[in-house]
């Protein structure tokens, strides 16, 4: 098993899921080799929780790393791999700081790998700032 798929199921084992039950855990690597792990944190005011996708990016973002990268994402409680997609907000995130690709897993046994650009087709882009 890919070392990330086993950082990732590990990481989904520590999530706080009190009022979903949906343990999710993420890994980003970068191509350097280093990684962050994140997992899911759920909270009783809803738009306080965090998926873990976006804990293992912002907690990348804060050692420095920028740039291309993959992310691992463990959904030990899906049924199929595609209950295990990333949400909305984290396919933006994820385009924001440089993913290029997804690989899902539930158990670490099977993997499926997407590009970003699959999940994220015509993404959102702010335009540049103009100069005046």
């Amino acid at each position: 098993m890919n070392k990330f798929v086993e950082q990732a199921v590990a990481a989904s084992k520590n999530a706080h899921v009190p009022y979903s039950g949906f343990h999710v855990g993420a890994v980003v690597a970068a191509e350097d080799g280093r990684s962050w792990q994140g997992c899911n944190v759920e909270n009783a005011a809803y738009g306080s929780s965090v998926c873990a996708e976006v804990n293992a990016l912002t907690t990348a973002v804060t050692d420095g790393h920028r740039g291309p990268s993959t992310i691992y994402v463990a959904c030990a409680d899906a049924d199929q791999l595609e209950e295990a997609t990333p949400c909305g907000n984290c396919r933006q995130v994820m385009n924001e700081l440089g993913v290029t690709e997804v690989v899902l897993t539930i158990d670490g046994t099977e993997t499926k790998t997407f590009t970003l650009g699959e999940l994220l087709p015509e993404s959102f882009v702010l335009p540049e700032p103009s100069s005046s």
